[in-house]
């Protein structure tokens, strides 16, 4: 059985989200998640969709409950309440 995190959000900018994004990767690495899919949509390209593959949901979810997970978004310009969502398959 494989377990996944979903995330949906908007952003301001979505390059610039990228940029700050990228940049976060050894917090997502510390968190066992590995990206699968990044998406965004195309009537609306600051819409992000992001599928990871979870190592750990317990870590998986300690990471989306994170002050640093949180101070990330905010700087990197997230502008609505990010939707979470923890699958298994």
């Amino acid at each position: 059985m494989s377990s996944f995190m979903l995330v949906r959000h908007k952003v301001m900018n979505f390059k610039e989200w990228k940029g700050g994004y990228d940049d976060h990767l050894s917090k997502r690495i510390e968190a066992g998640l590995t990206e699968k899919y990044l998406l965004h949509g195309i009537s609306d390209p600051n819409e992000v969709v992001i599928l990871f593959e979870a190592k750990d949901l317990d870590r998986a979810r300690s990471f989306a409950a994170s002050q640093d997970l949180k101070d990330r978004m905010r700087v990197v310009g997230v502008v609505d309440k990010p939707d979470i969502y923890f699958l298994e398959s």
